[in-house]
């Protein structure tokens, strides 16, 4: 298991160093019997309608690109879709230069922690993964952070790879906005997709390869149980990896 770099400890991020499997073990335990006896943010999720329009698309691959906090969570829940073929964790909205866990950290970069999803529209709909993206990935209602992440680099934003996408992510938000699902305004930008960067290795499957860390105990794993039980048509028990597809 990789050494986080030193904004981990940072009170801006607030994610835990990686200790050893003892004490990982321990903390995960803390964590479970502590979920008792405090309110358990992580597990909320919101069943909300499916978007009023969605794509009509005879191909057999697109990519849709989307920013929701941690990109450890978001890419595990979307690796657990049917009908996607790879979620590579990464950044969006910045520089090529810049694309550096590190330098990211650092809010200033103009990049968001993304996930690009690649997936078969005959099997999954763009329409069908903002759902699920809205409704179990992130909350939506939270401007330039989610849950113990504060920062630009963990916005909600949806990063456009053609016109039909765009117009189907705003015409969803304003569906929403109007039911007033979450009681909150969407926050959720929508813009134009410019690139996509994947991040370090070390990023990639982290849900998976370390199922115990305390930040995935806690902020994640109930993010794959809401989509088993909100989605049990469109969950896959077995999540596509990135690593593994590298071979």
């Amino acid at each position: 298991m990789p050494q986080l770099e030193k904004d981990r400890l940072s009170k801006t991020t607030k994610r835990p160093l990686l200790f050893g499997l003892a004490g990982v073990t321990a903390i995960a335990a803390a964590v479970f019997s502590m979920s008792s006896t405090f309110s358990n943010a992580a597990e909320e999720a919101v069943v909300i309608p499916p978007p009023a329009i969605d794509e009509a698309s005879t191909a057999t691959t697109e990519k849709a690109v989307f920013a929701g906090g941690c990109f450890w969570g978001v890419q595990g829940v979307f690796q657990h879709v049917k009908g996607v073929k790879n979620a590579v964790s990464g950044y969006s909205g910045g520089a090529k230069d810049t694309a550096i866990y590190e330098t990211v950290s650092g809010g200033d970069t103009g990049h968001a922690e993304a996930v690009e999803v690649t997936y078969n529209p005959k099997m999954v709909t763009y329409g069908q993964l903002l759902q699920i993206y809205f409704s179990v990935a992130h909350n939506p209602t939270q401007l330039n952070y989610q849950g113990p992440d504060h920062g630009t680099q963990y916005r909600s934003e949806i990063f456009a790879t053609n016109g039909e996408q765009k117009k189907i992510a705003q015409s969803y938000i304003a569906q929403l906005d109007k039911a007033k699902v979450y009681g909150e305004p969407v926050v959720t930008k929508v813009s134009d997709m410019a690139a996509f960067y994947p991040a370090e290795e070390y990023h990639q499957d982290f849900l998976t390869l370390n199922p115990t860390y305390p930040y995935i105990v806690y902020n994640d794993m109930p993010k794959i149980e809401n989509l088993k039980a909100l989605f049990p048509t469109e969950f896959s028990a077995k999540p596509v990896l990135v690593l593994k597809a590298k071979g």
